[in-house]
Formats: C-alpha cells, structure tokens, sequence
C-alpha cells in the first residue's frame, strides 16, 4: 500500500471514489476529491482556486443523472485546496458509464453459478490543465469497495480484505492524469453477511428453543412418573 508522507496518520487521498455495493446491484457511491483533481481528472467546469466560491449546485447538477441520486454535497479545506464531497445513491452500478463523472470505468456486475462478479476498468481521464496547485508528485487516489458478502476472490494489490469487508486500489495521481489503467476485479457470495448472521443468530434461537422445551418435556414426564409409582405404592400398601 502506497503511503502518503511515511507517517502513521490516516493515508490523505487527492481523489477517491468509495462505492458501497448491494447484491441487488444498487450502490450508494461517495466521492472525495479536490476541485483542481475533479477539474484536472473528470473536467467538472469548476474554478480549481482556493478562493473560489463553493459551486453546490453545479457539483450536484455534475454529478446526478438517470439513476444516480445526490443525497449530499459539502467541502472542506486541506492543504491550500477545496475538497469536495458528494454522496449519490446508484439504482443498478451497472449504468454509472453512462454518467460524465464515471464515464472513464466500464462496469459489470453479473451473477455466475454460486458468486457475484464484479469488475471496474478505470482508463483514461477527460480533464483540463489545472496549473500550479501545489502538487508535488505524492498525491494518491484511491478506489474503494465495501462488500456485502463473503469474497472468495479478488485481485486487490494489498491482497487483504480490511475491516468491513473493504478492498481497495490505490494509484499516484501522476499515473492517474496519465491514463494508467485500474482494473478491479472480485467475486462475493450470493448470500450476504448480515443474512448468514441473522439466519445462524435465528437457528440458534430455535435449537434453544427446543433444546428448552425438551427438558421442560423430560421433567414434566419425570414428576408424572414419580406420581404414578407413588400411587401405585400407596395402593398395594392398602
């Protein structure tokens, strides 16, 4: 995993793009970037200035489209650049190729015998020079995947799965502005996690359940028993 300054802080992304996918296809997708990185990489018509006005309305307009929904916009500040921040709800990830702001990826996402198969080939980007920004060549991007099920497969460059069933795929901006491919590629079970949980959680119960009633069953059966030798002793005595 590229590291960003060699520190032990939380690794500080130019982009990022953080897709949190369903088994139905749906998504909800979170962008993270800098303006000059969304002007340089995607071409958003933003001014890539410091001291430029925040633009909500033209990053909304930029970002949603048929089937894709944006539930939030904001910005914050970090090293002399605006970064903004958009969170879009995706109906089928499938269609997000047709959109302008992820039209460099292809997408698919098909069933095949026991497992899902996903795939996301980032090429080139379709941006304008931004200038001077203040990039010194250690600018990251990233490319994130939260996964709703088990992964038997996937060819992420850290070859772990991180806590919350997240993969992700890292690349110097310098690559990225140059067109160098990304190609992500992973398998997931049908079935989800919280499925299989709640399916082992609700299995448990019952075999609690029967377990319980079963030594209710056993001791009732013991006193009726007991009652009946009682009384069957009680008789011969007389």
């Amino acid at each position: 995993m590229l590291k960003n300054g060699g520190g032990l802080l939380k690794t500080q992304y130019e982009y990022e793009e953080e897709l949190y996918l369903a088994l139905d296809g749906s998504a909800t997708l979170s962008v993270s970037a800098s303006v000059p990185a969304l002007v340089a990489l995607r071409g958003v018509d933003l001014n890539a200035s410091p001291r430029a006005r925040f633009d909500r309305d033209r990053l909304r307009a930029f970002f949603q489209g048929p089937g894709a929904v944006v539930t939030a916009v904001s910005s914050s500040r970090r090293h002399g650049r605006r970064f903004v921040h958009v969170s879009i709800d995706i109906a089928d990830v499938r269609t997000l190729q047709r959109l302008a702001p992820f039209a460099w990826s292809s997408y698919r996402f098909d069933r095949d015998g026991d497992v899902y198969e996903f795939r996301q080939a980032v090429g080139a980007p379709s941006g304008k020079p931004v200038g001077d920004v203040g990039w010194d060549g250690s600018e990251l991007v990233a490319f994130r995947l939260h996964l709703p099920s088990k992964i038997p497969f996937h060819n992420a460059p850290s070859r772990k799965v991180e806590r919350g069933n997240i993969l992700e795929w890292e690349q110097r901006l310098t690559d990225r502005l140059l067109g160098t491919p990304v190609d992500i590629q992973v398998q997931m079970e049908t079935q989800s996690i919280l499925a299989r949980t709640l399916l082992l959680f609700g299995s448990t119960i019952v075999a609690a359940f029967l377990t319980l009633a079963a030594v209710i069953w056993w001791v009732a059966r013991r006193g009726r028993d007991s009652e009946i030798s009682g009384q069957s002793t009680v008789g011969s005595g007389q």
